[in-house]
């Protein structure tokens, strides 16, 4: 589904309208239209729109790929920038977004000036199928830790088999996917740099291009 109408889906308290606040300021800051920030995340202008309204809450896939668009992260579009030496965030204040197949994606790190990084904590229930990620921005970093359970993670259509106590680092900028294929409760930390460096080597695929990619990507 690729979004709602207006409903408390993020539980940290965040007003829709203060969601499309952000957004829309994010998106107005890199000199992005409607047309084109739609077109490079795959969505239709309307539901952009919508979005940025408080009309509509999207989905936590779609607001992903509305993050990866705008070459940022998730954490950027439900908080603002905070600067301190040390940051302390109690498990009331964390950001969480939930979705109905018993999908929980807690934000444990502040979002920071001129840094695109988010970190936190990922539930995924049994036989749940997360889906797929369009790549984020080219030298992005991935780094996966498991707690408890099972993951099924492909990247670029490789599977990898992760359990408990397993880590994994993976190129950002390759589409990776997410699946838990147990029967118990999958949990696992992630830590995203997706801060743009295009002369970053090493990606998935050298010879395909960011925006190729993101176009064969879904979610």
């Amino acid at each position: 589904m690729a979004g709602t109408a207006v409903s408390a889906r993020f539980s940290n308290g965040l007003a829709v309208d203060a969601l499309g606040a952000r957004l829309r300021r994010e998106r107005i800051g890199r000199s992005l239209s409607l047309e084109t920030l739609a077109a490079r995340a795959s969505v239709s202008r309307s539901m952009l729109s919508e979005v940025e309204r408080g009309a509509k809450v999207p989905s936590v896939l779609v607001l992903d790929r509305i993050a990866t668009a705008l070459d940022t992260s998730i954490a950027r579009l439900l908080d603002e920038e905070r600067s301190a030496p040390a940051i302390l965030m109690r498990r009331n204040e964390q950001h969480v977004a939930k979705e109905a197949p018993g999908w929980e994606r807690r934000i444990l790190s502040p979002v920071l000036r001129g840094i695109e990084f988010e970190f936190m904590r990922t539930t995924i229930g049994p036989r749940v199928d997360v889906g797929t990620f369009s790549p984020h921005a080219p030298g992005s970093r991935e780094y996966l830790a498991m707690e408890s359970g099972t993951l099924l993670l492909t990247i670029d259509g490789v599977e990898y088999e992760l359990s408990a106590g397993d880590s994994i680092y993976y190129a950002g900028d390759c589409v990776h996917a997410f699946k838990n294929p147990g029967n118990k409760l999958c949990i696992y930390y992630l830590a995203m740099d997706v801060s743009p460096n295009r002369g970053v080597l090493g990606r998935c695929r050298p010879t395909q291009t960011y925006m190729e990619k993101r176009a064969h990507g879904r979610h």
